[in-house]
């Protein structure tokens, strides 16, 4: 059931939150077509088909936002992004992990810093609860990854600690 406004009237929803990611994912995909002029035809034809379904999913959620708005059920407000409150704090705190991540990655290398960004950012949700499953998740996930993509795939990522631990050992 809709909250009152106290006239009787349900309130509207605020979708302006709602779009800034897929905004911001239509965005980063159009930047990453102009990207892949110069790669090989089948990485080509994979990216658009990827970014296709992408794109073709955001302007879905796109229109039928503005035919919300349209009717009077919903307003473009960011009343959603910005409330509670109290998760203010964490989403700044997200927010300086992703941005450490970034920073970090090339001294740190892929695995060991993803395990430190998974580690950090899973306890901050969880309020530092269940750490031991944490931290043996965010194990998982980075070596997970770094044999999927590193080992597997031959993505070059930033080599760090580990992975010239790893290279040295073989």
């Amino acid at each position: 059931m809709a909250d009152q406004n106290g006239e009787g009237k349900p309130e509207k929803k605020h979708l302006g939150g709602e779009l800034v990611i897929p905004g911001l994912a239509l965005a980063f995909t159009l930047y990453y077509f102009t990207t892949i002029i110069d790669v090989p035809w089948s990485a080509q034809v994979s990216a658009f088909f990827v970014g296709s379904i992408l794109s073709v999913c955001v302007i879905i959620f796109a229109v039928r936002s503005l035919l919300m708005v349209r009717r009077g059920e919903a307003d473009l407000g960011l009343g959603g992004l910005l409330a509670p409150a109290s998760y203010i704090p964490k989403r700044l705190t997200l927010l300086g992990l992703t941005l450490g991540y970034i920073f970090f990655i090339q001294w740190g290398g892929f695995t060991l810093t993803s395990f430190i960004f998974l580690s950090l950012s899973m306890l901050t949700l969880n309020e530092g609860r269940r750490k031991g499953f944490i931290l043996g998740l965010a194990a998982s996930l980075s070596l997970g990854g770094w044999l999927l993509f590193v080992v597997a795939f031959e993505t070059r990522f930033p080599e760090g600690p580990f992975e010239l631990a790893v290279k040295g050992l073989f």
